[in-house]
């Protein structure tokens, strides 16, 4: 991807499907930097307004969906807000795990102290669910797989970090600190004269796939949408997996890592066209 340049993933008369890249709002914010309706406008020729119909946070990569009129914000608002589409994430995660899935249902509210996060509240709290699937144990860190039910402001984040096992990389929630290959490899040798740069430094969370229903109203079908990991994720991914294979298990099927790096659909946790999660 060039230079603020966009990934298009699907494209119709009615919404788009992006790859957002990390770092960008979604919508102004007091940096004064270009949001992404802003950059796809200047990218694409439009004959109306784009409008949000979900959100991604701002340092979160991944795929996401925006409507190119209002019938289909509209349209699809409604389907999120039924839970008529799927999401699915991954995360590299601090480790070990306890267990290898998991169910997570923690009402969230917006933090007293800190008016920009959100913490977990039994009491004042809105219900949130969240379902999460190890991939690959890498020991001190795992990659899961994570799909969230409901839609609260940063929830996957949240749910983790409440239950013990914070994102990597988090500056909110967890750890600022970047992954460092020199943590992982043994006999490391930094280059001589070169300073060791990071495996990754930014937010450890991508949402990689997204399933909604396309076509016109009256003959829509589900589609999944997947949007490939940033060139330092998928790097991430593979050194760890490389380089953790004599102290963790890796994936738990390789045929996961081979489908991550060719952008390839994964399972979801819980079929939420089915019978409810049992949870």
């Amino acid at each position: 991807m060039t230079k603020n340049k966009i990934d298009i993933l699907f494209e119709n008369d009615r919404i788009l499907l992006i790859n957002k890249p990390t770092g960008i709002s979604v919508t102004p914010d007091r940096t004064g930097a270009e949001d992404i309706q802003q950059l796809l406008t200047k990218q694409l020729t439009l004959t109306e307004s784009l409008r949000l119909i979900h959100r991604l946070d701002k340092e979160t990569s991944g795929v996401m969906v925006i409507a190119k009129n209002k019938q289909a914000q509209s349209r699809y608002s409604r389907r999120f807000a039924k839970r008529q589409t799927s999401k699915l994430y991954l995360a590299i995660v601090n480790g070990p795990l306890a267990y290898p899935k998991g169910s997570i249902k923690d009402p969230i509210a917006r933090s007293k102290r800190n008016p920009q996060a959100m913490h977990v509240h039994p009491r004042l709290g809105k219900p949130a669910h969240t379902v999460w699937q190890q991939l690959a144990d890498f020991g001190v860190l795992s990659l899961v797989a994570v799909q969230p039910v409901t839609g609260r402001t940063h929830q996957i984040r949240v749910h983790f970090s409440h239950r013990g096992m914070p994102l990597a990389i988090d500056p909110v929630y967890g750890s600022n600190a970047p992954l460092m290959l020199s943590a992982y490899k043994n006999g490391y040798r930094a280059k001589r004269d070169k300073d060791e740069s990071a495996m990754i430094s930014r937010l450890t969370l991508h949402a990689y796939q997204l399933t909604i229903p396309v076509g016109s109203p009256d003959a829509e079908q589900l589609q999944t949408f997947v949007a490939p990991l940033d060139k330092k994720f998928a790097a991430a991914v593979k050194l760890l997996t490389k380089h953790t294979q004599n102290t963790a298990e890796g994936f738990a099927d390789t045929d996961d890592f081979q489908k991550i790096l060719n952008a390839e659909p994964l399972a979801y946790p819980l079929d939420l066209q089915g019978d409810s999660d049992g949870a």
